[in-house]
């Protein structure tokens, strides 16, 4: 009961907050006389959420699939070259100035170029969302990997360590908070991806929704749509927020 209290009063702030936003919102689409297709009312939006006019479980599956496929790819590659950069100078001025040169391209023009080699489908829109979230992933676990106080080193030189056991047993326990912090950024990253992808070119997904919605000016769909693209960065966010409690409870105080 102690940890639930300690949850409720931790929360209860932003609880409140969104509360207040819905009245104004409801307030603001009731009595200031703006119509329903620019500002559709919480209640309208919250009726759109549940209409059998969307199906929202087609489309919730895709973008979810997309999201979770882009994180994971994102966390995958983004791991791997910060352990490779970390591991060599001579790879890490290979790769950084060319991993810079990537991030650095806009990924709404590199969209249509996936639509040219891959067509429509999930693989690309994850593509893209790995596209925009890996290149925190890789900085972070470099500098979490070199950031290692300089006595732990030395104390694994002084039991002959081999290289592979001190990254092992010193340097990834020292970057897994940095690599935490960094799939934060990347959970909200893929989502963007994602529904950017679905902008371009897709023929599912809970963007593929609201490009659809704006010919017939429904915005209440569209503003569900967006509840559900939230919910599902939501759920990926805790996801991470949880395994970091578990892998690294020692950062929890980075929170």
């Amino acid at each position: 009961m102690t940890r639930l209290n300690a949850i409720g009063r931790q929360y209860t702030p932003t609880i409140a907050l969104f509360v207040a936003l819905l009245l104004i919102w409801q307030l603001a689409a009731s009595f200031s006389g703006i119509r329903e297709y620019l500002l559709p009312s919480p209640i309208s939006v919250w009726d759109a959420l549940w209409t059998g006019e969307i199906s929202w479980s087609q489309h919730l599956w895709v973008t979810t699939w997309e999201i979770v496929g882009a994180f994971l790819m994102a966390a995958g590659v983004g791991v791997a070259l910060g352990v490779a950069i970390a591991w060599s100078p001579l790879l890490a001025n290979a790769l950084v100035p060319f991993l810079v040169f990537v991030n650095t391209l806009p990924k709404v023009a590199v969209a249509p170029l996936f639509l040219i080699w891959m067509g429509y489908g999930i693989f690309p829109n994850m593509l893209m969302g790995a596209l925009i979230g890996f290149f925190p992933v890789v900085i972070n676990t470099a500098v979490g990997l070199s950031q290692v106080e300089a006595d732990m080193l030395d104390l694994g030189r002084v039991f002959n360590a081999p290289k592979w056991k001190i990254f092992a047993k010193i340097r990834i326990p020292n970057a897994l908070p940095y690599i935490l912090s960094a799939l934060k950024i990347t959970a909200t990253a893929a989502v963007v991806g994602a529904i950017v992808g679905e902008f371009v070119a897709s023929q599912k997904g809970l963007g593929y929704v609201i490009v659809t919605t704006q010919s017939s000016m429904n915005t209440s769909v569209a503003f569900a749509s967006l509840i559900w693209i939230s919910v599902v960065g939501l759920v990926l966010y805790g996801i991470v927020v949880l395994l970091g409690h578990l892998w690294a409870p020692w950062a929890e105080g980075l929170d």
